[in-house]
């Protein structure tokens, strides 16, 4: 695998401002004050921003600069409907054509998610987001439909600024249930389609719920 380019380094900083709340929604990006708190040339930074906005994280606007992304109720509501539409379709796939590995992989997963249940300090906010991301991605990486698995990556990246803003927002760990991700879990290795459905849609209108708590405020 290639090293990261300069460019990937500056994105990946960028983008774990934004998470982090260290930039807010709409809040505007300038060039000259991001190469004296990144200590890199011009030219790496509007690479990155425009690698950034590819993904949704940043607006860029030629002529006139670069925005954080906003955020709002609407693009949350969005945001829910496309969850709803493409992912029974993945679990059910993931479900059919899963093998062993796969199962594996998945507990694996869920057992390291699991393990932070009890976690309380603030920084640990950013392994918990890794390790559930890890967890959705491993649940329906055994689909057969690469369109939609590659849209539902998108998709991920858009929650987890809504998720990272309702953590800024006070959020608190508690506020999570791991008990979901165990039900789940235990449907998808019963090959119980149609519950692991209903539970998966549960969940995402549950945390889709929590968020749009955090986001209202601000919309």
């Amino acid at each position: 695998m290639p090293s990261p380019t300069l460019t990937d380094k500056v994105a990946k900083m960028i983008r774990h401002d934004i998470l982090v709340g260290n930039f807010a929604p709409s809040e505007k990006l300038v060039v000259a004050d991001l190469k004296t708190r990144y200590d890199v040339g011009a030219s790496p930074i509007r690479e990155a921003l425009v690698q950034l906005s590819w993904s949704k994280f940043v607006v860029v606007e030629p002529q006139k600069g670069c925005w954080v992304a906003p955020i709002s109720t609407s693009e949350l509501a969005d945001l829910h409907d496309s969850l709803r539409i493409i992912t029974p379709v993945l679990l059910k796939q993931a479900i059919n054509h899963g093998d062993e590995s796969w199962e594996l992989e998945l507990l694996t997963a869920y057992h390291k998610l699991s393990r932070l249940k009890t976690m309380q300090e603030e920084y640990d906010w950013i392994e918990w987001q890794e390790r559930q991301r890890h967890f959705h991605e491993c649940l329906l990486n055994a689909a057969t439909s690469k369109i939609m698995l590659s849209f539902f990556a998108d998709l991920l990246n858009q929650v987890q600024r809504y998720r990272f803003h309702a953590i800024n927002s006070g959020l608190h760990i508690h506020a999570i249930d791991v008990d979901e991700y165990e039900s789940i879990v235990k449907c998808v290795l019963a090959k119980d389609s149609d519950n692991a459905v209903i539970k998966y849609e549960r969940y995402i209108s549950n945390m889709i719920l929590q968020l749009d708590q955090a986001v209202s405020p601000a919309a």
